[in-house]
């Protein structure tokens, strides 16, 4: 598997609803909590191209976006293969 990161606030249903599916496809990810530190909101920011809103997620370090973009790829079907690839 490869490595996933995934920006999140503990506020947001569309983190939780991305974490969810991640979880459910056995993927192990390093959460990054932006609520309680800016520093790192600006980091997320930087990181995917100017993304603002949670959650945002990286898959070795490449930036796939939202949880909309994340159920997309499930939906394609192209989701495994993005994460074992």
């Amino acid at each position: 598997m490869k490595q996933v990161e995934i920006y999140t606030s503990p506020l947001c249903g569309y983190c939780h609803a991305a974490k969810r599916l991640l979880s459910e496809k056995g993927v192990a990810f390093e959460e990054i909590d932006v609520l309680s530190d800016p520093d790192r909101r600006r980091e997320m920011t930087a990181r995917s191209g100017g993304g603002r809103t949670v959650p945002q997620i990286f898959v070795d370090g490449a930036p796939i976006g939202g949880c909309d973009d994340l159920y997309a790829l499930e939906r394609k079907g192209a989701l495994d293969a993005l994460l074992t690839a």
